[in-house]
């Protein structure tokens, strides 16, 4: 598990722009079955995370359409709530960091660690507002 100060800046890329934390399993699977649109956010402290994942979830709320509710659970930390979030997008294996789409507690979009890693913040905000386009 990751010392709370080390985090504390991470987790805040997401809260400040009005992601809730999830913490259990229970506040997952409650999250994820509501109805409308759910952004989830499997957030990390890779490199990866900060350079491209949670820049360009940011940006991806800049679209006229947007999830209804947004979330996020912290590898490494939320472990209770990762595995249940991660229970939800299967079939895709676990990663992180990762960004899951849910509508009506349907996964309709998922963007793995392999489609983040590497690619810039504005090409990850693409992605996902072309996604919001389609499904919000």
């Amino acid at each position: 598990m990751y010392p709370a100060d080390l985090v504390k800046p991470m987790r805040e890329d997401l809260t400040n722009v009005g992601f809730k934390e999830l913490q259990t399993a229970q506040a997952v699977t409650t999250a994820l079955a509501k109805e409308g649109t759910t952004l989830i956010v499997v957030n990390s402290v890779c490199g990866c995370a900060a350079a491209n994942a949670r820049p360009g979830v940011n940006q991806s709320l800049q679209n006229e359409k947007q999830p209804n509710h947004l979330v996020t659970v912290f590898a490494g930390v939320d472990t209770e709530a990762v595995n249940a979030a991660r229970e939800l997008m299967v079939p895709f294996p676990p990663s992180s960091p990762c960004v899951a789409l849910f509508k009506d507690g349907e996964l309709v979009h998922m963007l793995e660690r392999h489609h983040i890693e590497g690619r810039e913040a504005g090409l990850i905000a693409d992605n996902l507002m072309d996604a919001y386009n389609t499904h919000c």
